[in-house]
């Protein structure tokens, strides 16, 4: 029979929000082990740049220089924003536009590859002697049980821990080895994404114009580099990617507004349906849920990753505060702390962003009116301008874990 390794936490899912959790745990006297099943590929400044991108917040931000990893992000590559502009197409008389200014900021937030997000995060992780990243490798089996649950590798290895976290995804093996079940129904809508490179030089803003089948998106990188996300049915979007990029390109031309410029050339593309989904708790006896596998939500305002780093600001925050009162952090009472913090936030936001899809999504001439009349209010009424970059940005002052307001755990 083999041996099997004791940890006091074991993560499985080493992406940036298993990542995250791992490192707020890290220079502590918890024996943690991180389980994911392939390291991300190296990066170079030649290399093209990634499909895959997030708008980290100004609190994501935080946690990340709080962790020591903001700095291997800069290293690498990123894009910072200034402003955000939301319209719709029928009219440009109803546009709201937000400005870092307006809350005394360099900047709302940053465009950054997820890899290169995840590779500063692994890089940082690996310097601390408690935590071991088990990397690659594959989950055979989750046996969970609420005081000693139990992994097995696909090497043969069996690891033990009292407190193991799901940071596996939607489709999480874990959350489904603990049988919590999940709330969840598609949209019906896909989202099709695109690397291109556009006439314009460097820029700082991020846009969205609304249309009846979708929200058309611009997200700036790297020099004259962006990401387009084109949101529609499931049957245009496969349309779409039948083309070639001589075509496809066209297409967004003809479809994108004029904010968009010209595009000088489309790299790559890809598409994703998307998905609503809650779990029906996010902790039992010795386990927690984070990130995908607590909640997974409409990508409109790009806040699924943000919440996730939430998450595990706030459970690594749960854990040491436990380890302080020397209280069993693996405990449900306990646990039940860090739902309390995150459940109402995470659905807050998943109802707003279902309100935005279900009000911008069609073509109801009085829906038409409220919403111009909602995006005319937000542009004049300095108040409500205040409330939504504060959203935006992660800054919702007391609701927010403490890494995420710039304050050590230790």
């Amino acid at each position: 029979m083999n041996e099997q390794v004791r940890f006091d936490v074991i993560i499985v899912g080493g992406g940036m929000v298993g990542a995250t959790l791992a490192c707020a745990l890290g220079d502590t006297d918890l024996k943690v082990a991180v389980l994911e099943h392939r390291y991300p590929a190296p990066f170079s400044a030649e290399q093209p740049h990634d499909l895959r991108v997030s708008a980290l917040s100004l609190a994501s931000q935080n946690i990340l220089q709080q962790l020591g990893v903001w700095q291997g992000v800069c290293q690498r590559r990123l894009c910072a924003y200034r402003r955000m502009k939301v319209w719709e197409k029928s009219t440009h008389l109803a546009s709201t536009e937000f400005n870092a200014d307006e809350i005394n900021q360099s900047c709302l937030g940053h465009i950054v590859e997820n890899r290169i997000i995840q590779l500063a995060l692994l890089e940082r992780l690996e310097q601390f002697d408690n935590i071991s990243l088990i990397c690659p490798t594959e989950v055979r089996q989750v046996d969970y049980a609420p005081a000693s649950s139990l992994i097995n590798l696909q090497d043969g290895r069996t690891l033990v821990t009292r407190l193991l976290v799901a940071a596996d995804g939607g489709d999480s093996r874990v959350r489904q080895a603990a049988g919590i079940g999940v709330t969840k129904w598609d949209y019906d809508q896909h989202a099709l994404v695109a690397s291109v490179i556009t006439d314009y030089p460097q820029q700082d803003i991020t846009w969205q114009q609304f249309t009846p089948t979708g929200p058309l998106a611009f997200l700036p990188l790297s020099g004259p580099h962006a990401s387009l996300v084109w949101y529609n049915t499931a049957e245009a979007v496969q349309q779409l990617k039948q083309l070639d990029s001589s075509a496809l390109r066209e297409a967004f031309m003809a479809q994108f507004p004029a904010e968009l410029g010209a595009i000088r050339e489309v790299l790559s593309v890809g598409s994703f349906p998307l998905r609503r989904q809650h779990a029906q708790s996010y902790v039992a006896e010795g386990l927690a849920l984070v990130g995908d596998a607590a909640h997974m939500i409409h990508p409109l305002a790009g806040q699924g990753v943000n919440i996730g780093l939430l998450d595990a600001a706030a459970l690594a925050e749960v854990i040491l505060d436990a380890q302080l009162e020397q209280r069993d952090f693996s405990q449900l009472d306990v646990l039940r702390r860090y739902q309390k913090q995150r459940w109402a936030h995470n659905l807050m936001m998943m109802q707003t962003m279902d309100m935005f899809y279900r009000v911008f999504s069609n073509d109801n001439t009085a829906l038409k009116l409220l919403r111009n009349i909602g995006l005319g209010l937000a542009e004049r009424a300095g108040p409500i301008k205040q409330k939504v970059i504060e959203l935006a940005t992660g800054l919702q002052g007391g609701m927010l874990p403490a890494l995420a307001r710039g304050e050590s755990l230790k």
